[in-house]
């Protein structure tokens, strides 16, 4: 099949910058104001989330918070990059830039994600600081957005930067004021505590919190990312306040049914993943033509109903050996597919034949019937109008049952799980019979499973203390198996904080 190429210059390469230490912590999410109110710059923050370029660099892996999704789904192995026709991403499948310090995959997160805590800081002291008492509800609404923001931020870096939960290991400068003098890495401890000190004011300020739409944090979203916090630090305690902050997310929001859960082709319907008034989404953005986002975006690397590297050679596909563990009567094995093209006729109009996954084809083990653009024409979507999610509700059904069973509650675990996995399989009586560590990796399993391609297998991978081994589909390391502590799945400080920050 001929493909078109899409732009000569991602045929270059990208040079590895260097800044100095204000490049790292600036942030102006808000321009046509020279003193904006706190919401106003909350809202730049939340645009900073799906902007192109505030990684820092020029990159087509550079586009908010959904490129570190698709970066860390990558790391996992559940993703398989299927061609690398245009190298983007290629050092990550081929797991070559997470150790080098001078790749710009190390540097756009670490850019990205100070930038947005700084932005917090930023807000956090225009309303008086981290221990000021606001006065009226409008100022603690903002409070609370912006510590969950900073909480937000840092959490994503310990997971990228960080192999595992280590309290008294050195990790990351830690800044919670507007200061941009260079400070030295913080035990891990100090940071966890301050993600967990930012998340659980945030719940208490956002309590009574309606927000405008669901690109604004809330109060189920602060609770969100404190359940992840929890259980990224494990332990029995950990594992129950993950629990029941859980299930308070649980009590609160309906899961994706198993109709918006996978596209019929009988139906014509289902599926999609491209709305963000979905019911079971949380946290998530309205993409519309007025944010210009083209090829440069999530869906320009991962959906092939896009014009995108997806489309045109770089398919992003799931990992075979996983595919394969997903069960015959699971609704979800049908999100993936290969896709072939043939001449059209009049049956077949768009000339499409899709087949079960397959490591050969046209578009191989793609997650077309998961992902696409509504308008599912190969290559079609042009101008980005389909939305992005960032949290739904399925998570926390799956994060409940995995640390219910950590802490001990197995029984109401597999209660929980059998309940959610009736709107995906036929037959959830096998859990019955399963316990102990055999019951954590089924929780685990399904977690990859319905996560795929959300940026949630990597968390997942490392609060498991999780062992990947690589389906007979990647191009790199095919069949080999990596730790979760293995360096090559955590970044390396970059370069330029390297050079410009003596203290580290």
């Amino acid at each position: 099949m001929t493909k078109k190429i899409i732009f000569s210059a991602v045929l270059g390469l990208l040079v590895t910058l260097t800044s100095c230490r204000e490049e790292f912590l600036q942030s102006e999410p808000t321009e046509t104001l020279s003193n904006p109110p706190a919401q106003a710059k909350l809202y730049g923050l939340y645009q900073m989330m799906v902007n192109t370029e505030t990684g820092g660099t020029t990159g087509h892996d550079d586009y908010g918070q959904k490129g570190y999704d698709l970066l860390s789904d990558l790391l996992s192995s559940d993703m398989v990059l299927s061609g690398v026709t245009y190298g983007w991403y290629r050092n990550v499948a081929n797991l070559t830039a997470p150790v080098d310090y001078t790749q710009n995959t190390n540097y756009q997160p670490w850019r990205y994600y100070y930038r947005i805590g700084y932005a917090a800081n930023d807000v956090i002291s225009g309303l008086g600081g981290n221990d000021a008492v606001p006065a009226n509800n409008t100022d603690k609404f903002a409070m609370g957005q912006a510590k969950a923001m900073r909480a937000y931020s840092y959490f994503y870096l310990l997971q990228f930067f960080t192999p595992k939960y280590d309290p008294e290991a050195k990790s990351i400068p830690l800044y919670t004021d507007t200061s941009v003098i260079a400070k030295p890495r913080a035990k891990q401890s100090e940071v966890y505590a301050q993600i967990v000190k930012d998340l659980t004011e945030a719940i208490q300020l956002l309590d009574g919190f309606s927000r405008a739409n669901k690109g604004i944090i809330n109060r189920a979203v602060a609770q969100g990312l404190l359940a992840y916090t929890y259980a990224a630090m494990g332990g029995n305690e950990n594992n129950e306040k993950a629990a029941a902050l859980a299930q308070q997310i649980m009590a609160a929001y309906p899961v994706t049914s198993r109709s918006e859960a996978v596209f019929s082709v009988d139906s014509g319907s289902g599926g999609g993943f491209n709305d963000l008034k979905t019911s079971s989404w949380m946290w998530g953005y309205d993409i519309s033509e007025a944010n210009g986002l083209d090829l440069i975006s999530w869906w320009g690397q991962a959906d092939i109903f896009t014009y995108s590297y997806a489309w045109a050679g770089d398919a992003k596909s799931i990992d075979l050996g996983l595919y394969s563990a997903i069960r015959t009567d699971d609704v979800r094995k049908q999100q993936f597919v290969t896709i072939d093209e043939v001449d059209p006729t009049p049956a077949n109009p768009l000339g499409y034949v899709y087949r079960p996954a397959t490591q050969d084809g046209d578009y191989p083990a793609v997650p077309a019937n998961k992902f696409y653009a509504p308008g599912r024409v190969i290559g079609g979507q042009r101008i980005i109008t389909s939305d992005y999610v960032f949290m739904r509700s399925d998570e926390f059904y799956l994060l409940a049952a995995e640390t219910l069973a950590k802490s001990g509650s197995e029984a109401q675990a597999k209660t929980i799980l059998k309940n959610y996995l009736s709107n995906r399989l036929n037959d959830t009586s096998y859990i019955d019979a399963l316990s102990g560590v055999a019951l954590q990796k089924e929780i685990y399993l399904q977690t990859r499973i319905e996560l795929w391609g959300e940026g949630k297998s990597y968390l997942a991978m490392k609060r498991n203390q999780a062992t990947v081994t690589r389906g007979p589909n990647h191009l790199f390391f095919m069949g080999q198996s990596f730790n979760f502590d293995d360096p090559r799945l955590t970044l390396s400080i970059p370069q330029a904080e390297v050079n410009n920050n003596p203290n580290l």
